[in-house]
């Protein structure tokens, strides 16, 4: 039973920051409710190998209640953010799934990490023809239409069918999209090979369509292109300087004057492909905009909002925001925008842990200060590029790098050891797994899975005819 008379803390989101922020306060003198629209944790960074086959759901996800087992003042509620009401301290619930909250969450100091989504740059209705892998909803979604596709590709009526079957366009060249394609070229020219009578799964295209002239923009250029030569060793074709303009069920529209090897100086032209993969451009959760509205705080083109240098939200320091939804004032004034990526959102988390406690406990407060350990992205088996402080890797050595790093994050002894198996695994005889297609939604329907699974297995099981989208803010990080 919880101590009324201890400080209460509600945290907002399980994912990075959320869960940082717990574990530092779960021995402290405070009562914790964790509130996520998910029972389980996801490691992001690996849902892309979840959506090509290489891991299965359960082996990057972890119970939030079995991370806490024995903290008696943790208590994990799932439910999602209705409406936020900072003067009285207070947070009104809605249910998931038919699961009953209470209604309403008192706080003394809250804690909100969000997380963020995909943007479609203003056109959400290229979000059913192009999925995502951020969430493990949508990662299942894209494994299914990945090898639909083949399937379908296998009993195509004619070359250009069985084309536009075996083209695959990711969209988006940062780290999400460098390995996702990375993956699908490795899953046609590898894993599948041999699979199929009417096709070869090799002869397929898959095309990474960036907007700006080279590869993760993040990355030092001279590791940028290694990364893309690598790609090309692969079979992906880069197509860089390259935005898309139209998104549709039969194919992308692109314009651009890059010198790929898809038709270079072509201005616009349209790429019939039957698979998309969105891994472009990130938007704060909605979440971000409504503490904008209560505060007056700045938000900017992401939706992101200005939170003060200790990561308190202005006229409300008991508020804190963290994560992929913020942007952080520094002491001369100036806003800094950090990127979006897990250690980001670990270490805010764990400040504002920190803040609260030296409050309690009568210490000063300081200043968020984000320690960059560097940057990490796979490119396919056995190739990676690293940057670490002044240490800039490439090819084995930096996947070595990327393997360690992934398994000492990912949440749960048994995970480690589960996926460090897989991976050894795969890596010894070139397989993956996981291959099913597992959208009983577009089963029933006759149709490549769609993006629209997802809101509750329970709905979505539902007859076509009395399916219906269900609306609400996006679920929390």
């Amino acid at each position: 039973m919880a101590d009324s008379s201890r400080h209460r803390v509600v945290v907002v989101g399980g994912g990075f920051g959320g869960l940082q922020a717990v574990q530092a306060l779960a021995d402290g003198p405070v009562e914790i409710t964790l509130l996520d629209r998910r029972n389980f944790h996801l490691f992001q960074p690996l849902t892309y190998q979840v959506a090509t086959g290489a891991l299965s759901p359960g082996e990057i996800a972890y119970p939030l209640r079995a991370i806490f087992t024995g903290r008696e003042n943790v208590r994990v509620l799932l439910g999602e953010v209705a409406r936020l009401d900072l003067d009285g301290r207070r947070i009104e619930l809605r249910p998931v799934a038919g699961v009953s909250v209470p209604d309403s969450l008192p706080y003394d100091s809250l804690i909100i990490a969000g997380g963020s989504q995909y943007s479609y740059f203003g056109h959400d209705e290229w979000r059913e023809h192009a999925a995502e892998v951020k969430s493990l909803e949508s990662a299942l979604i894209v494994r299914s239409r990945i090898l639909s596709a083949f399937e379908a590709a296998e009993t195509a009526p004619d070359p250009d069918a069985r084309s536009a079957w075996l083209t695959f366009v990711v969209v988006g060249g940062g780290p999400t999209g460098v390995e996702m394609a990375g993956q699908i070229a490795e899953l046609a020219r590898d894993t599948l090979e041999g699979d199929f009578r009417s096709i070869d799964p090799r002869s397929g295209r898959v095309l990474l369509i960036e907007a700006a002239d080279r590869l993760l923009t993040g990355f030092p250029p001279s590791l940028s292109a290694r990364a893309a030569q690598s790609l090309i060793r692969l079979g992906v074709t880069p197509m860089l300087s390259h935005a898309v303009v139209d998104i549709d069920a039969e194919g992308v529209a692109i314009e651009g004057h890059g010198d790929d090897r898809e038709g270079a100086g072509q201005r616009r032209r349209r790429i019939a492909a039957r698979t998309v993969v969105w891994a472009a451009g990130v938007a704060a959760s909605d979440l971000a905009a409504e503490l904008g509205r209560l505060t007056g705080g700045e938000l900017d083109g992401a939706g992101r909002i200005a939170v003060q240098p200790d990561l308190s939200l202005p006229g409300h320091p008991e508020v804190f925001a963290v994560g992929d939804m913020v942007r952080v004032r520094r002491l001369d004034g100036s806003v800094k925008t950090f990127p979006g990526v897990a250690p980001v959102a670990m270490q805010q988390g764990r400040h504002a842990a920190r803040t609260i406690r030296a409050r309690l406990d009568g210490r000063p407060t300081y200043a968020f200060r984000y320690r960059d350990k560097g940057n990490l992205a796979t490119i396919g088996r056995g190739a990676a590029v690293a940057e670490i402080k002044r240490l800039r890797l490439s090819g084995f050595v930096a996947w070595l790098t990327w393997l360690v790093v992934h398994l000492w994050y990912l949440v749960g002894f048994q995970n480690r050891v589960l996926v460090f198996l897989r991976w050894a695994f795969s890596f010894a005889n070139h397989g993956r797994g996981a291959r099913l297609i597992t959208d009983p939604v577009a089963q029933a329907e006759g149709r490549p899975p769609r993006l629209d699974l997802g809101e509750a297995e329970a709905q979505d099981l539902r007859r076509p005819g009395e399916r219906q989208r269900a609306s609400g803010p996006p679920p929390a990080k």
